[in-house]
């Protein structure tokens, strides 16, 4: 498939993508070595909504493609507060423990590589984070999104207690 064609069958919706990290795995057989390339892709609107997806294939190019679809497929909302997030949280997945904390306007986004593209493509434009054990970058993403998965509003906290926001 031609490049002009490819990029006239991608849809036109608002969603940007990153990609973060591509792997090469190797499956040894009888015959001989089977080498494939998973790539890993967030997906984003800049207002909101983030996913993650993952691709496997024995292209790098149809490996990102069906990342990015899946990406799309795994859309999280996200709570914000202006340009930065409510509340810290924290977000795990394996040994990777992501701490994300909310910053002041004008502080930008302070992260590493994995993180940073999630937290741009979610929209989120001043946030301080941390990475603790595993740096891991599948397992950073991961944990970065289950972290902004968590985050709850004070509207949204309100209407779970059954009170007014003025009451918390």
């Amino acid at each position: 498939m031609a490049r002009r064609e490819r990029e006239e069958l991608k849809p036109d919706d608002g969603f940007s993508s990153k990609l973060v990290s591509i792997n090469r795995v190797t499956k040894v057989v009888k015959g001989g070595r089977n080498m494939r390339f998973t790539a890993l892709v967030v997906v984003g609107d800049g207002k909101g909504s983030v996913g993650i997806g993952t691709g496997k294939a024995a292209e790098v190019p149809e490996a990102i493609r069906k990342a990015e679809q899946n990406g799309r497929r795994n859309l999280v909302k996200v709570a914000m507060a202006d340009t930065t997030i409510p509340h810290k949280t924290n977000g795990a997945f394996g040994k990777s423990n992501v701490l994300l904390r909310p910053a002041p306007e004008g502080t930008g986004v302070i992260a590493g590589s994995s993180v940073r593209a999630v937290v741009e493509l979610a929209g989120i434009k001043n946030i301080t984070t941390k990475a603790y054990g595993s740096r891991n970058p599948v397992n950073c993403v991961k944990a970065a999104m289950a972290g902004l998965a968590g985050l709850r509003t004070p509207e949204q906290v309100a209407a779970l207690r059954g009170k007014a926001v003025e009451e918390l």
